[in-house]
């Protein structure tokens, strides 16, 4: 029918979006403004190592998840792909006890109830929780008016899955980490909770993950964000997609209420349909006017972003020793700004030879929290790149006292801040995700705007907290509701 689509960002969600848009007949074109795709699915090369900087896990990586079927049709993974469970997932090491979080959530009970016994009603209580939404999987249906080629609907096991789990998530919704971590005598067990990433995210989000992992999902595919891109990069150029790289798209070109291209510089690429996946809390400069919007002012009022600085580090010896992910506790707290760290959550890619040369490691360093006002203060104040080397020698000097065969060894020091993500990845504030607060909802939010026609919005924002599987779910549904209104057949997955 060769109905011209331009999509606006060549990350996960607009990948998506174009593989599912050429498989249903139209003419896609990718405009990314990065040299790459991939979006906040990146990562970078320094001096012989390589840098995860957007994926950590996967969800949908098991083949048993719904979400599977989507990466697959988009071909991010496929049977030659291999998957790594690391087992236990965090290890979190105060004053010489380690304490685990296992995958398997009979492993972390036994371990949990040797290490405090007199813990034990609260451990059984929390290690039941995660039991109850350990088949809350992410649901994948399709819109309703659409026609397609064959029907998803969400199995009926999962519908009572939804039913058990949301009392669960209702009565833990307003506990904090904090408070949560209370409730336990033991330091060491309690020290494990609050030094968890989350910050002031409901405790209930933790249940949610620690689920997905007790259901055998969230693995990491074999080489991380970069070959994960390029499969799904492959799998739309295969089908005929474009992908302009270095492409700014500056403003959607609307005619009497109807998108009918973009403006890149003062070239003009003609669309019969736009998709705009760049961060839904930024879009207003890509229109000369919006029409009101109750969802979208709803988003404004309500989003509290996630933001990390990203502290990654090439180091001249072997750490395969460690774990792949400890969680170690400070003598001395790190600053950052407003942001204090008692722990650091370290990911050690020692044993991936993908990531740094034989007998090296390369690691990364999650410093989570709002600190985007105070990064761009220093860039306004020409002082960086000095505190970017600051906190960059304060997290090394803290994981030497841990690890003491780094000092010394550590060749590479990279850090990338909120104001990086916001360079190379277009996102609001830089940030990563949006917080789900104790006092906040989980909402998705429509593909569309009334009013204007033929716009349609995906990104992991559309669908909090965000990360890959909702920036993936995204692209599929705005396609749906592009096939919806042009009377188009939705090829499914099979």
């Amino acid at each position: 029918m060769n109905k011209k689509v331009i999509i606006i960002g060549g990350g996960i969600a607009g990948l998506s979006a174009g593989v599912y848009a050429q498989k249903c007949g139209f003419e896609a074109t990718i405009l990314e403004s990065h040299n790459i795709a991939g979006g906040n699915c990146t990562s970078w090369k320094r001096k012989g190592y390589l840098f995860e900087g957007g994926m950590h896990w996967l969800g949908g990586s098991n083949k048993n998840e719904a979400i599977n079927k989507l990466w697959r049709y988009v071909g991010a993974i496929n049977d030659d792909v291999k998957i790594s469970y690391s087992e236990p997932f965090v290890e979190y090491n105060h004053k010489g006890t380690p304490v685990h979080l296992y995958r398997d959530v009979n492993l972390t009970e036994r371990h949990l109830l040797e290490l405090s016994p007199s813990d034990a009603k609260e451990i059984k209580r929390f290690c039941n929780n995660i039991r109850k939404v350990q088949n809350l999987s992410m649901p994948v249906s399709d819109l309703k008016g659409v026609k397609v080629t064959r029907r998803t609907h969400p199995p009926l096991s999962l519908l009572f899955s939804a039913i058990s789990a949301t009392w669960l998530m209702r009565r833990y919704a307003k506990i904090t980490k904090e408070d949560y971590a209370s409730r336990f005598s033991d330091e060491n067990i309690s020290g494990l909770i609050r030094a968890l990433p989350g910050g002031e995210q409901s405790i209930s989000m933790l249940f949610l993950t620690l689920g997905s992992l007790a259901r055998c999902d969230g693995g990491f595919p074999e080489g991380g964000s970069l070959p994960f891109v390029q499969r799904i990069v492959g799998t739309f150029t295969g089908l005929g997609g474009k992908i302009h790289y270095n492409t700014r798209a500056e403003r959607v070109v609307v005619e009497n209420g109807k998108a009918t291209g973009v403006m890149v510089g003062d070239k003009h690429f003609p669309a019969d349909a736009v998709i705009v996946t760049s961060d839904t809390m930024a879009i207003e400069k890509l229109f000369d006017t919006l029409p009101k919007c109750s969802w979208l002012e709803k988003m404004h009022q309500t989003t509290k972003p996630t933001m990390v600085t990203l502290v990654s580090l090439g180091i001249n010896t072997d750490l395969k020793k460690y774990p792949e992910r400890p969680l170690i506790a400070l003598k001395e707290p790190v600053r950052l700004a407003n942001e204090t760290y008692n722990a650091l959550l370290i990911i050690n890619y020692a044993k991936d030879p993908v990531y740094s040369p034989e007998g090296k490691t390369a690691m990364n360093v999650q410093l989570p929290g709002d600190t985007y006002d105070f990064w761009k203060k220093a860039k306004e104040e020409k002082r960086y790149e000095e505190e970017k080397q600051k906190i960059g020698a304060k997290v090394i000097e803290a994981i030497a006292g841990q690890m003491p065969e780094i000092a010394g060894k550590v060749e590479v020091c990279d850090v990338a801040t909120p104001l990086t993500y916001e360079r190379y990845c277009g996102n609001w504030k830089g940030s990563w995700m949006t917080v789900i607060s104790a006092d906040l909802k989980i909402e998705t939010y429509p593909a569309v705007i009334h009013g204007l026609q033929g716009v349609y919005f995906a990104g992991q924002r559309m669908m909090p907290p965000g990360g890959l599987p909702p920036a993936l779910m995204s692209g599929r549904k705005a396609v749906q509701y592009l096939c919806r209104d042009t009377n188009t057949l939705f090829i499914s997955e099979e």
